[in-house]
């Protein structure tokens, strides 16, 4: 891919990054509660989430648009270029990860089946050492886990002052309002510094240009929606009640 054409596609690399970022960063606290609970991690779901060459996975995919966005950054932002790098370590903490979780899911019983067999005392003796291994892999597990969980965290304090300059970015408002739901849930009681990161003193401007990229993919309905949204915000806005007036036409237009 040329760069030129990648600084083209930018306002979509972009609204990719921050969507494959709270997918994945869904999905892994997700496993990270269920170790927190039981100590059990799903290895299916971590090797989806990893994925491979010919099938990458959310974090692979966004390993590699956050090289698209970062590395061809027309503003060159120097804390993109810690993003850059901070994504790339959760891609591959995770790997190590996965590959701890296929050990206890598929090795670890296997093993203690085997301990259970009729083994001589000098054998067991040797085997039992080999459980020390097994609490290891464990322990090791829990400091992946926390380390990913670290860089997650900073990658949501941090993300927010990259994407400012994003801020008409109307892909980007359309997924943070279609998708308000699991944003919201990534971001928690960040989700508010991050509109106003982005979007400063009028928050309402990301319903409106959500609003204007839904109705010009022909989602009217859904525009109208957004609109709403803006118009609670800021009922005496003249930039939201054009959008409004602009959807009531196409409404009425619809009717015809």
């Amino acid at each position: 891919m040329s760069k030129a054409w990648i600084q083209a596609k930018h306002p979509e690399f972009v609204r990719d990054l921050f969507k494959f970022f709270c997918q994945s960063g869904d999905l892994l606290e997700r496993q990270f509660a269920s170790f927190d609970k039981d100590g059990r991690l799903d290895f299916e779901v971590l090797r989806d989430l990893v994925g491979d060459e010919m099938n990458k996975g959310l974090l692979w995919r966004m390993k590699d648009t956050a090289h698209h966005v970062f590395r061809n950054d027309p503003h060159s932002q120097l804390g993109g270029q810690f993003l850059d790098w901070a994504m790339g370590y959760i891609f591959h903490e995770t790997i190590k990860l996965k590959e701890d979780a296929y050990q206890k899911q598929n090795y670890a019983p296997w093993f203690h089946r085997l301990h259970e067999g009729d083994l001589s005392s000098s054998e067991k003796d040797i085997t039992d050492q080999f459980f020390q291994v097994l609490s290891q892999t464990e322990e090791s597990m829990r400091r992946e886990i926390d380390r990913i969980r670290f860089i997650i965290d900073k990658c949501r304090r941090l993300l927010p002052y990259y994407l400012h300059r994003y801020s008409e970015n109307m892909l980007l408002a359309r997924y943070i309002f279609s998708q308000n739901d699991l944003v919201r849930t990534v971001f928690k009681d960040e989700f508010d510094s991050l509109i106003f990161a982005i979007y400063g003193s009028e928050p309402e401007r990301m319903y409106i240009l959500a609003s204007q990229s839904l109705r010009l993919g022909g989602w009217v309905e859904e525009a109208g929606q957004a609109v709403e949204r803006a118009l609670r915000r800021n009922p005496t806005s003249k930039m939201v009640l054009q959008e409004k007036k602009i959807i009531d036409n196409w409404a009425d237009r619809m009717k015809d």
